[in-house]
């Protein structure tokens, strides 16, 4: 702050360029980081070592992450049987074994298995003709019927 002040102020013949400004520019940056930033020595390097140890951390943290993600990602494949993919595989190598599914991510797949599976069934497929209007089926079956005669007996003599 008291640079600012110094350089609006300052000397008002020091803008008309006559030779004697280079002492402020040797002083406006100072040469090291620590006093620049308000700090010593060792707090601006323990400050430093800070900053780098919580940036690992959110680092490993985020490819955890993307880890988790890929494991669900492979797992949802294998289930629907599509083709692997290079990337997802690659991002497991990189994160080793101890990679899980989170829970809820497990539990949203579970649900869907098993309401998949309800409707696959024998039971479910029954369930699903209870639902159904059998008059309205048997209408639609009659109307298609009589269209395809009446197509073919268009288009064959024979009929």
């Amino acid at each position: 702050m008291a640079f600012l002040i110094k350089s609006m102020i300052g000397n008002p013949l020091s803008g008309i360029g006559l030779g004697g400004g280079g002492d402020k520019e040797e002083e406006a940056a100072p040469s090291d980081p620590a006093k620049a930033a308000g700090m010593t020595r060792e707090e601006y390097e323990e400050y430093q070592k800070q900053v780098v140890e919580e940036k690992m951390e959110r680092d490993a943290d985020f490819l955890h992450k993307k880890a988790e993600r890929a494991t669900l990602r492979v797992c949802l494949r294998e289930k629907y049987r599509l083709p692997k993919s290079e990337q997802d595989d690659n991002m497991l190598e990189m994160a080793g074994d101890d990679v899980d599914v989170p829970e809820e991510l497990l539990k949203m797949v579970d649900e869907d298995a098993t309401e998949e599976e309800g409707k696959d069934s024998l039971m479910g497929q029954i369930q699903n003709l209870q639902n159904m209007d059998m008059d309205q089926l048997k209408e639609k079956a009659s109307a298609t019927v009589t269209e395809l005669k009446s197509k073919a007996e268009e288009k064959c003599s024979v009929m």
